[in-house]
């Protein structure tokens, strides 16, 4: 192999395999001289790939961590699999899975050879996640091009849903994409209102990446996250619906926390087996009774009182459903014949 950047390609590919290759196996794959090895070795560490030498007779090399992240060389399986676990985590808000991962997925599926972007659409298309469904589902696409507009300063086309179902049509300048764990927000300063606004990621549709660059604008404080806090209180507090919850739960602070949504905070240990949780939430108390049963332990609901009501509505909803089928009429005719 003559052409150089073509063989440290296939060089560093090799590398990337966690394990130790002697110089003259280097060699005899890439059909070179160990001379010639040495010297590819010394241009990619020049690159940044921190490339480790054993010594001895043979003599090996490795690819170790090192201060910086490299970029990699991924084979197909590989791209694939990152790609379709990437769209899996964003397009569900999965706690955890921030912005980061959703640029990430950016970058990687600009990049993809149409033959593994088909592959990886039908593996999603054919998979079905097992998510605690706290969030709306999103289509990943919609999150890249969103992503691909606020690292690229784009402005930013798409048509929204707003909460009353009202359709309209917005242009703005996005800051940031943030992730509540539950739902993925976009903060973005609206042209049309001549103010910034947050929108919910699954109520817009067609979103499109107009070209046209702009100068970041300076966001209030600074903190994408912050003014996404800010916003939703407001409006919680127009709607006047948010309510202040204390549940007691018999359950390590460890087992509900795993089984809670993270936007409803995080329960605080009341002893070595039990914990409380004090939040504010505009969910409805429906909603709420029923995350609260799906956690799976014993626990006491100790504000507000019409959340009790609700549990006892849908404990009572829950036995009616368990009853053989005409079990009622016939405890019912029973009773009568007493």
């Amino acid at each position: 192999m003559t052409d150089t950047p073509a063989r440290l390609l296939s060089l560093l590919s090799l590398l990337q395999t966690p394990r130790e290759w002697p110089g003259s196996e280097l060699a005899e794959r890439l059909g070179v001289s160990p001379r010639t090895i040495r010297r590819d070795i010394d241009r990619l560490r020049d690159l940044g790939y921190p490339v480790e030498a054993s010594k001895g007779a043979i003599g090996g090399y490795r690819l170790v961590a090192g201060t910086a992240m490299p970029p990699l060389l991924l084979d197909d399986e590989e791209a694939v699999a990152i790609a379709v676990g990437l769209r899996a985590g964003a397009g569900h808000a999965i706690e955890g899975v921030d912005e980061a991962s959703v640029r990430a997925l950016a970058k990687l599926e600009q990049v993809l050879p149409s033959r593994l972007r088909h592959r990886v659409s039908t593996l999603q298309a054919a998979t079905i996640p097992v998510t605690r469904g706290d969030g709306a589902t999103i289509d990943p696409r919609t999150l890249t091009v969103m992503a691909g507009a606020v690292t690229g300063g784009e402005r930013l086309r798409f048509g929204y849903r707003s909460g009353d179902g009202t359709e309209t049509k917005r242009q703005v300048e996005p800051y940031r994409l943030v992730s509540t764990g539950w739902r993925w927000y976009l903060v973005a300063y609206d042209l049309g209102r001549e103010d910034w606004r947050t929108f919910r990621v699954d109520r817009v549709s067609e979103p499109f990446a107009t070209g046209a660059r702009f100068t970041p604008r300076e966001l209030p404080d600074g903190d994408a996250a912050q003014f996404l806090r800010r916003s939703m209180a407001r409006r919680g507090r127009q709607a006047e619906t948010e309510v202040d919850v204390e549940v007691s739960f018999a359950a390590p602070v460890e087992f509900v926390r795993a089984r809670l949504p993270g936007y409803l905070g995080t329960p605080e240990p009341t002893g070595p087996g039990s914990c409380r949780l004090r939040t504010t939430t505009s969910d409805s108390l429906e909603w709420l009774a029923l995350r609260l049963a799906l956690v799976g332990c014993e626990f006491t609901v100790r504000q507000p009182g019409p959340l009790a009501d609700c549990l006892r509505t849908l404990g009572a909803a829950l036995i009616r459903a368990a009853r053989p089928e005409g079990g009622a009429v016939a405890q019912g005719t029973e009773a009568g014949q007493r």
